[in-house]
């Protein structure tokens, strides 16, 4: 039988702020992003999220999805299967920090391989964090009667599980079926990847009973 690793009050209480920490960190991150480019480098979007790694905004973001995989990591749910969610959260968070996107369009060599290695972390981290959502966090004790806050948490959870698995698969058909000219102006994978985020960031301060704790 798996034993949860927060039996008292105390470890309940760090986990509530660990999850309230991931929460805050996705939340803020595109608007940190965002705001401080405009700041050291002047108004401009980057085509993607990831593309802020080659701005003055670079450690920025390469230390926030490192801190929020490391988070991940120290995470600890109810059974077994929180846990390795975590943990591969963590590895993929970590992957697109570490391998970064292909700056040139053409990519070949190492570069190329660097690229695909960001591309498959950034998938399976947001396709992992769709999991956290629509399935580990709408879990019920069963011994806890479910109240009217956690039926709204569920609704929350669901919601942003799908916001985030609707922007991956929006994601996909704007670089595979459109043309690159004609989106290029509107930076439509940075504003996808950024309301993922913001869906990640949401669902966990939810967890975190930053809103719709229970009375």
């Amino acid at each position: 039988m798996y034993v949860p690793k927060h039996p008292n009050d105390s470890l309940v209480l760090s986990y509530l702020a660990l999850r309230k920490a991931i929460g805050f960190i996705g939340l803020a991150l595109p608007f940190a992003l965002i705001f401080g480019r405009f700041a050291l480098q002047g108004v401009a979007i980057e085509p993607s999220i990831s593309d802020y790694y080659y701005s003055a905004m670079g450690d920025v973001f390469v230390g926030s999805l490192c801190a929020i995989g490391v988070f991940l990591l120290t995470y600890r749910g109810l059974e077994r299967r929180d846990d390795i969610a975590g943990n591969l959260a963590c590895v993929f968070a970590i992957g697109v920090a570490v391998f970064p996107t292909a700056q040139s369009e053409t990519p070949v060599g190492v570069e190329r391989l660097v690229g695909m290695a960001h591309y498959i972390s950034a998938a399976l981290m947001f396709m992992i964090l769709a999991y956290f959502c629509l399935v580990l966090f709408v879990k019920t004790d069963p011994n806890k009667p479910m109240t009217p806050e956690k039926q709204m948490r569920n609704r929350v959870y669901r919601g942003c599980g799908g916001v985030i698995l609707a922007c991956i698969a929006a994601i996909g058909i704007v670089k595979l079926a459109l043309p690159p000219a004609l989106i290029a102006p509107y930076d439509p994978v940075f504003w996808l990847e950024s309301i993922a985020v913001v869906a990640f960031g949401f669902s966990w301060l939810v967890k975190g009973e930053t809103i719709l704790k229970d009375d």
